[in-house]
């Protein structure tokens, strides 16, 4: 959704009454639950879902060693 301008917001939403905000309030948290990683489109196709990549990857991880990886 694109905002046409700046002054879109409806009149019985006051800016001053929103409070100032915190900036970045909420990025350590997520920082923590999410691992995201971006896949050749090769090994996208052949790993086509999350459960297939992690399948796979499981199956290397008693192969890397323990202080390879964490549980």
């Amino acid at each position: 959704m694109k905002m046409a301008d700046n002054d879109s917001m409806k009149p019985e939403y006051r800016r001053s009454e929103l409070g100032a905000g915190t900036r970045g309030k909420y990025l350590a948290s997520y920082q923590q639950s999410k691992n995201i990683v971006l896949l050749s489109p090769d090994v996208a196709a052949a790993f086509p879902t999350e459960e297939a990549v992690n399948a796979a990857l499981r199956t290397l991880m008693p192969k890397a060693g323990p202080d390879d990886h964490q549980a």
